[in-house]
């Protein structure tokens, strides 16, 4: 399919990235193996769309080009419990730890925000309870955890995978497997990058073997990515924050493929946007560690990115405009309509696109 002319007016309000989906193709389970699910190409130079499968990325990446992965791992983030001294159910999501994690103090939301205040104890489990330290200016509640043993360890034991909103259906056994890359490391995250749900260890292996270099770095995906943009113009929004790191070993690898005229393909939006928080007026990417509040949206200028792999994203969401600076406003909408149109899962269990 070739992409047809529009109005170059679009794409610099909220509105314009809104779109229709039918809820049946909001994926609620993965697929039965993670790369045969299908795969959307997108060709900018051309404006035209090919369809195939997720294994076909072994034809697309030539060698030499870098394959660059966000590491993070999924935590059992989710806490259901009840509250003292009422008993009545109570649930508390963990949005990132405050100082060490080992010393059990997190940032989280709660529900309801209402009656769980601080001084408030919510009981997980028979060794897991929540203390309600303090209010935040976002709102959001300091919460400490008591345990016996480690906080890792309880939270493996009483914690439930943080499954996205719109997965209508509490978690499984699969999901701890499922709602995590095969190259998950460190933990961190209260959401998988989903663009490399799709990857597994023998597909890794194949682009390896032909000469595919791979860079790995570090983004703690926050809840904040499923937040929608709410201001009509997205100057207005408040990007959320996330924690990233990237080794010096990955930025070297990343520069000596584009200074050898190769390209660096970003598997996911927490990619990108890690890459893009440390990229030098030059293209160089730098090792570094911190905070990242960058919102790409159109007009942008990528400085260390070629090629893209994502899933497909809410409407008016920040991710959503992040791959529409990457492909183009016009090209991207067509691209979700073409989805669409042609039966695509949608969200993080769902399909996914390449932008090369």
């Amino acid at each position: 399919m070739k992409l047809t002319a529009t109005n170059s007016a679009l794409g610099t309000r909220t509105a314009d990235y809104d779109y229709r989906l039918d809820p049946a193709q909001i994926a609620q389970l993965p697929s039965e193996r993670r790369d045969d699910s299908r795969l959307l190409i997108v060709e900018r130079e051309s404006g035209t769309l090919r369809h195939g499968r997720f294994a076909d990325l072994v034809d697309l990446i030539p060698a030499g080009d870098v394959l660059v992965l966000n590491t993070t791992r999924v935590i059992r983030a989710r806490l259901l419990g009840t509250r003292s001294p009422s008993g009545a159910p109570a649930e508390v999501l963990l949005l990132k730890p405050v100082g060490d994690p080992s010393n059990g103090t997190f940032e989280a939301l709660v529900h309801p925000g209402g009656k769980v205040r601080p001084g408030r104890t919510v009981h997980i489990g028979d060794d897991l309870r929540v203390e309600i330290v303090a209010i935040t200016d976002r709102r959001t509640r300091i919460v400490r955890l008591h345990t016996s043993g480690s906080v890792d360890a309880a939270l493996e034991q009483y914690g439930h995978v943080p499954l996205p909103p719109y997965i209508a259906r509490g978690d499984s056994a699969a999901d701890s497997e499922r709602y995590q890359t095969v190259y998950a490391k460190e933990p961190g995250s209260v959401a998988a990058p989903t663009a490399g749900l799709h990857f597994t260890t023998e597909l890794l292996a194949r682009l390896a073997q032909q000469g595919v270099r791979r860079a790995d770095i570090l983004l703690h995906v926050g809840a904040g990515t499923f937040k929608p943009v709410e201001s009509d113009d997205p100057a207005e929004h408040l990007m959320h924050e996330e924690w990233f790191t990237i080794g010096e070993a990955a930025a070297r690898t990343i520069n000596e493929a584009r200074a050898n005229g190769s390209h660096v393909w970003a598997v996911g939006t927490t990619t990108v946007r890690t890459l893009e928080s440390a990229v030098d007026d030059a293209g160089c990417v730098r090792a570094a560690t911190g905070d990242t509040r960058l919102f790409i949206r159109p007009p942008y200028s990528f400085r260390a990115v070629d090629r893209l792999v994502t899933n497909f994203h809410l409407p008016r969401s920040t991710l959503l405009m992040l791959v529409a600076a990457f492909a183009g406003y016009h090209l991207t909408m067509h691209a979700y309509r073409t989805a669409i149109e042609a039966g695509y899962r949608f969200y993080s269990y769902g399909d996914a696109m390449v932008v090369v």
